[in-house]
Parts: C-alpha cells; sequence; structure tokens
C-alpha cells in the first residue's frame, strides 16, 4: 500500500503570495519533501497549509509552539536570491526540472542561475576523483566531450578533480552544476573562475538558500542530485571510500545506469571503479558504451522524464478531512516503535483506513514524534 505516490503535485503559476507560502512550509520545522507534498495536497495549497500547521502539530502531541518560519525571513531569502540572480524553482510550478520531479520524494524546491534550458535535457553525469591521476584526467576529457558532442547535458559537482575538468570540457555544449552550498558561494575556493563560466554558460543548482556555507553532511544532498538530474552516472576514478561511490549508489538507487571505468589493481584511485564493476556496473573505456547503453531511454533532443511542458492545472480544493479521534493516534502510535515499520503492516496493526493514517502520520511528523524513512518506512520517536 502507498499513500502518498498517488497524490502528484499539481504545476502552477505561483504569485508572489503563493511562493512567500511555499517557501515559509518548506522551512518550517519538520516539513520534508513529502510532508511539504502531503500538505499541499490536503489543503489545496501552501497557504492553507501554513493555516492549519499549529493545529497539526498540538493535535499530533508536539511539545512547545510550532516554528513556522516567518514572512520576513522568507522575504529576505527571495531578496537575496534576486541580488545574486538565482531562480527559486518549487516543484508545484513549470520550469521545475522533471529529472528531478520523477524521483521519490524530490526537493520542494531548488535555486538556479544560469541557463535552466539545460535542466530539460538529456544529461549524463561525470564524476570521479579529487586527486585523479594525469590518466585519469586526460580520459575524463575524451569521454566527456565524446559524449556532449552526443548531444547530451554533462552533471557533475564542481569538485576539483574529474568534476571541474568534466565541467571544462562541456561549458560550450551544456553543463550542469549541482553545488553543496548556496549558488552563489564559491566552494573550492580554487574553482573561483569556473563557477563564474558556469553561471554564465551552463547552469548552477543547488537545494540551499543562496549565501549558506557547505558543510560535510550537506555533499550527500549534493550528491542525491547529481544522480537525479542523470540518466546515467560515469565514475571515472575513485578511491575505495569516497564521495563519488556515494554518487554512484544513490544513482542505482534512482534507478539510474551507473558506468565504471577499470584501472589498474594497484592504483589506489581505481579501487572504487573496480569495486563498482564487481557490483555489476556497465564497463566503460570509451564514450560510445555510455552512449550505446542509454540511447534507448536518452529521448534525444526532449529528454525521457516525461512531457515537454507539463499541463498546468489549478490547484485542488482542500479535501474534507476524515473524522481522526485521539485513540486513532494512539492506536498508530502504539503501532511504531524504534525499528521502520511499513505503511502495510501499520494499517493491520491499527486498524484505520489508508487516509486516516496519512493524517496521523503526517501530524506525528510535524509533532516531532516519527520519523520518516526511505521506502514509506516509519519509526517512533521516543
Amino acid at each position: 500500500m502507498d499513500l502518498f505516490a498517488a497524490a502528484p503535485l499539481p504545476i502552477a503559476v505561483l504569485d508572489h503570495e503563493q511562493r512567500i507560502a511555499c517557501l515559509r512550509l518548506i522551512r518550517s520545522d519538520n516539513v520534508g519533501p513529502v510532508t511539504f507534498r502531503e500538505l499541499v495536497n490536503h489543503y489545496g495549497g501552501a497557504e492553507g497549509a501554513l493555516a492549519a500547521l499549529p493545529e497539526l502539530v498540538r493535535r499530533g502531541g508536539g511539545k512547545g509552539r510550532a516554528r513556522v518560519t516567518s514572512r520576513a525571513e522568507a522575504e529576505r531569502e527571495l531578496e537575496r536570491a534576486a541580488r545574486t540572480g538565482a531562480v527559486p524553482l518549487f516543484t508545484i510550478e513549470p520550469g521545475y526540472p522533471r529529472a528531478l520531479a520523477a524521483i521519490e520524494a524530490p526537493p520542494p524546491l531548488v535555486y538556479v542561475h544560469g541557463d535552466t534550458a539545460l535542466l530539460e535535457r538529456s544529461a549524463i553525469a561525470v564524476v570521479g576523483s579529487r586527486e585523479a591521476s594525469a590518466a585519469g584526467l586526460k580520459l575524463t576529457r575524451l569521454l566527456t566531450h565524446d559524449i556532449a558532442a552526443a548531444g547530451y547535458a554533462i552533471v557533475s559537482g564542481l569538485a576539483r578533480g574529474v568534476d571541474a575538468v568534466a565541467h571544462e570540457t562541456a561549458l560550450a555544449t551544456g553543463t550542469i552544476a549541482v553545488v553543496a552550498g548556496g549558488v552563489d558561494v564559491i566552494y573550492p575556493p580554487e574553482n573561483d573562475a569556473l563557477q563564474r563560466a558556469i553561471a554564465e554558460r551552463g547552469v548552477l543548482v543547488s537545494e540551499m538558500p543562496p549565501g549558506f556555507q557547505p558543510r560535510a553532511k550537506d555533499f550527500p544532498r549534493r550528491n542525491r542530485l547529481i544522480a537525479a538530474l542523470s540518466l546515467g552516472v560515469l565514475v571515472v576514478e575513485a578511491a575505495r571510500r569516497s564521495g563519488t561511490l556515494v554518487t554512484a549508489r544513490l544513482a542505482a538507487e534512482l534507478g539510474r545506469e551507473v558506468f565504471a571505468v577499470p584501472g589498474h589493481p594497484l592504483d589506489p584511485r581505481a579501487e572504487g571503479t573496480n569495486h563498482l564493476l564487481k557490483l555489476g556496473a556497465t564497463l566503460a573505456t570509451c564514450a560510445d558504451d555510455v552512449i550505446d547503453a542509454l540511447r534507448p531511454i536518452s529521448g534525444l533532443p526532449s529528454g525521457a522524464f516525461g512531457e515537454d511542458h507539463p499541463p498546468e492545472a489549478p490547484l485542488p480544493p482542500p479535501l474534507p478531512p476524515p473524522e481522526i479521534r485521539d485513540d486513532d493516534r494512539a492506536r498508530v502510535l502504539a503501532a511504531l516503535g524504534p525499528a521502520p515499520c511499513d505503511l502495510d503492516a501499520l494499517a493491520r496493526a491499527s486498524g484505520l483506513p489508508a487516509r486516516a493514517i496519512g493524517i496521523v502520520l503526517m501530524e506525528l511528523e510535524l509533532a516531532g514524534r516519527v520519523t520518516r524513512h526511505g521506502g514509506q518506512l516509519f519509526s517512533r520517536i521516543d
């Protein structure tokens, strides 16, 4: 049973007030990507969800008042974005990247700076070691050049080494740089000129607001976006323990094709790529290995993630809420424990209908009493 997959977000042009409401909702406590979607669907828009948020937290048993982001905070964030040239794209408006919209729990907001049309092209990620060998960097240039010449945009993470070379090689044909901080924050410092060039001739993408300084824990989120924006991920060089392998793992989880360039068994920079090949990654020694494998799904030039221009639809009217009693919440909490529980088991244990469980879980999550895991799993916070 999937309570949430059958409720895609409507697509509609947002006015300024609706953008402010969406941003306030996204930045409020305990509102993650799935909760944002559920709130917008349930209340017919972010404004109605914002108004209901304090009561939802109270019903879920939250301690204290819910922290709802103020209008002034949201205004300041959008004003800074405008000053730096960053454009906010919400999941519920046209222009949000189709590749991101197609994944489970897409980020409700991304900031972009540059040529947003690149986000609708079929793309391949090229990633690898920050301390790449001379041979690895040469191979990155050759592979990236030929893949880009076949019509693909090139996605990478703007790190030093393989990432930087991939971006430089594809700058003239189309490159997408996903960054862990704000799109206006230069990181790493040695890529200053490259990041500015991508803002002018390619496109920068981030989940984080302008001015945000990246932290170590933000890079896995960046890696997920790299994988999500791509049809496939090509790993040129990678140590056995590296962020590059995190990108490859996330790509596999998202159903993307993973390619790896084999390396010498004695080179530690090839240990990760050789391990990927043992796990079933597609071997790549030339660009055609990647291009031929992706040709059936690439859909060049329009892409492979749905319609070129999704139809706009008005936000739906709020659904009448089912009657939820206090003992219903108690039954759901009693059925949950510290180990993740799937929704089918929760429905059987609580005896509640699917929609009622969805609303109770939303209330409990907003109150900070349950944790949502991937794959529609939930656990109780004691």
